[in-house]
C-alpha cells in the first residue's frame, strides 16, 4: 500500500484582459472610461502609488504587509489604502497565518501599459 496521495489540481489564474483599447485607437465608451478612471484614481493618491510601487518592485513579486507598512502613515491608513487598491483591481491578497501578502498581477501592469498604448513609447 502506497503513502502517495493525489493532490487536487489548482485552477489556472484568470488572465486580466485589458479593459480598454489604447487611448489613441478610438474614443473610450462611457463604461470603459469609468473602469479606467477607477484604476487611475486609485493610483492618484501618493500613498497608494507608493504602496503599489512597493508591492510591484518587491522581491518575488509579492510583499507582506509587514514589509511595506512604513510609508509615513498609520497602519490603519495603510490598510485603507491597500483596500482601495484591491477594490480597483490593482492588487490581490492572500492571508498566511497572521500576515497578509499582496501581489500585483503582471497582467494588470500589461493592461495599464496597453491603455496608454502609444503614449508609453
Amino acid at each position: 500500500m502506497s503513502n502517495v496521495k493525489a493532490l487536487p489540481l489548482l485552477a489556472p489564474e484568470p488572465v486580466v484582459e485589458p479593459c480598454c483599447p489604447p487611448l489613441t485607437e478610438r474614443p473610450l465608451t462611457a463604461e470603459e472610461a469609468v473602469r479606467t478612471a477607477a484604476m487611475f484614481k486609485a493610483l492618484g493618491d501618493p500613498v497608494r502609488l507608493r504602496l503599489f510601487s512597493l508591492v510591484a518592485s518587491h522581491e518575488g513579486g509579492e510583499a507582506c504587509v509587514c514589509d511595506i507598512s512604513d510609508v509615513g502613515v498609520s497602519q490603519p491608513t495603510v490598510s485603507h489604502h491597500l483596500k482601495k487598491l484591491k477594490e480597483a483591481g490593482l492588487l490581490t491578497s492572500e492571508r498566511r497565518g497572521t500576515w497578509v501578502y499582496y501581489r500585483v498581477e503582471p497582467s494588470v501592469l500589461a493592461a495599464m501599459g496597453h491603455i496608454l498604448g502609444r503614449y508609453a513609447t
